[in-house]
This record gives C-alpha cells, structure tokens and sequence, in this order.
C-alpha cells in the first residue's frame, strides 16, 4: 500500500474519530489530512523507536502500555497542529483507538482485490 493512500486512510479515520469524541477537535479536511501526514511519519518513525525502548515496561503491562505510546503519538500530533486539538489524555486514547480500528478496516478495503 502506497504512503499516500496510508495517509488519506488515517485522515479519513481521524475525521470519523473526532465526529464521534466531543472531546477532539478538527478544523476541516486540510487539516485532516496534516493530521493523517504528521500521524503516519510519527507511527513509521518515532512508534517503533518507543516500542523499543519501553519493551520492559510493555511486557510488565501484557502490552496495554502500547495505547500509552499511542496516545503519546496523537498529544504530539496535537501540539504540531493547529486546528487540530485533543482535549486530555483519556481522550487521546479513545481517539488513538478509534483511529487505529477505523485505518484497520478501511486498510483491509483497501487491500482486498
């Protein structure tokens, strides 16, 4: 699957998870779509580099430590972005939820021939 396509497809779920969590805030479909680039360079970067790093800590919570890291991931995204905003961190994590469920469906659409 090609980068652009991974990026419209988290900025299609971002939209879905802020129409559904009042706590999240998003401008318009520009903004979605700096929200799904910002949101992929941060998961094909940084994620990787942070699920190495609190191995430990991941194993000790049988991985619940990942909607930590995730929600990590949405806070930054929400400090690069204007007119985008996320309200806490309970609501981070929702929103981190949500988007990964909705990319999940929409990448096996995507995916299917």
């Amino acid at each position: 699957m090609g980068f652009i396509l991974k990026i419209l497809i988290t900025a299609t779920a971002a939209i879905i998870a802020a129409y559904f969590l009042p706590g999240v805030m998003l401008d318009g479909l520009a903004t979605a779509l700096v929200v799904g680039l910002i949101l992929s360079l941060l998961n094909a970067f940084v994620k990787p580099v942070l699920v190495l790093l609190t191995i430990p800590i991941t194993i000790l919570t049988l991985g619940l430590f990942l909607l930590i890291i995730n929600a990590i991931l949405v806070k930054v995204t929400d400090y690069f972005v204007d007119g985008f905003a996320v309200s806490g961190w309970g609501t981070a994590i929702l929103f981190s939820l949500i988007v990964s469920v909705v990319t999940y469906l929409l990448e096996a659409l995507a995916d299917r021939d």
